[in-house]
């Protein structure tokens, strides 16, 4: 994660006026606004979300600011720029680091600093991340927050009229496919079907559990093939042929592999 500080040249006070978070290894941009982020001081295209608001902008937006400071893909002669400056391919991050995030339309630039300093300015911001989600039944999700908290999402209303949302919410399969975005900055089922970290806090039940209790569940209640014959004092071939009967339900199947809930296992030693 690179972090640099948005400041404009024309400000003798060198002013922070918001900060560009990056993630290499996704590519991914992202701006956090100072929580007392003045419109008028604020950037063109971002001073939008200060007069409402919002203090995170999502990667959407955040890489279209970087995309109006940096030679577009459409450049005629894009080719001999990038030669010109030792490029080997087209890189926003790169592109964007040979002036210092400048360009000719205004006056900011960047300065690099310790992604320490972020993270402690917007403490409380941060603890509101997601670290984890689980998909659930009737298109709700457990999702796990950084600061510990773990809210149950109901997301039906929230998304029921939004046309990107409507496959997801249609069919149990892909809505089991939501992922977390880098940075925790918001969950996703693909680029148009985005639902930010702020957004779930406010809307999610607070559940008394955290992601200890969580994983100490994962690791006692749940077994493999192999632990499940054991406790059956079978074969890995009794197993499957109880799957196919439908006497047991695997809660997950990985290639040859299949998990169990061990009180199903435990239930059928009974009989």
């Amino acid at each position: 994660m690179k972090v640099f500080a948005i400041r404009d040249e024309e400000e003798y006070s060198n002013k922070d006026l918001a900060y560009l978070i990056y993630y290499e290894a996704d590519k991914r941009f992202y701006i956090e606004l100072p929580d007392d982020a003045d419109p008028w001081e604020t950037p063109l295209l971002l001073a939008s979300f200060a007069k409402k608001g919002y203090k995170t902008i999502n990667s959407y937006w955040s890489r279209l600011w970087v995309q109006q400071r940096i030679v577009p893909t459409d450049r005629q002669n894009l080719g001999q720029v990038l030669k010109d400056n030792a490029l080997t391919e087209y890189n926003e991050f790169d592109l964007l680091m040979l002036g210092h995030g400048r360009c000719a339309q205004d006056s900011y630039y960047l300065v690099p600093i310790d992604e320490a300093v972020v993270l402690k300015k917007f403490g409380e911001r941060y603890a509101k991340k997601v670290e984890d989600v689980i998909p659930l039944n009737n298109n709700s999700l457990l999702v796990f927050f950084r600061n510990g908290e773990v809210k149950r999402c109901d997301i039906n209303n929230l998304k029921k009229d939004d046309r990107f949302f409507k496959p997801v919410l249609a069919s149990k399969a892909l809505f089991d496919r939501v992922s977390v975005q880098t940075g925790g900055y918001s969950i996703y089922w693909g680029e148009n079907a985005v639902i930010p970290d702020s957004v779930l806090y406010d809307i999610g039940i607070n559940i008394p559990l955290c992601m200890d209790d969580f994983i100490s569940f994962l690791a006692n209640r749940v077994i493999s093939t192999a632990e499940a014959a054991k406790l059956l004092n079978c074969t890995r071939q009794n197993i499957s042929d109880l799957v196919a009967r439908d006497k047991l339900h695997p809660v997950k199947t990985e290639d040859k592999i299949k998990f169990f809930l061990k009180s199903e296992i435990m239930q059928r030693m009974w009989k």
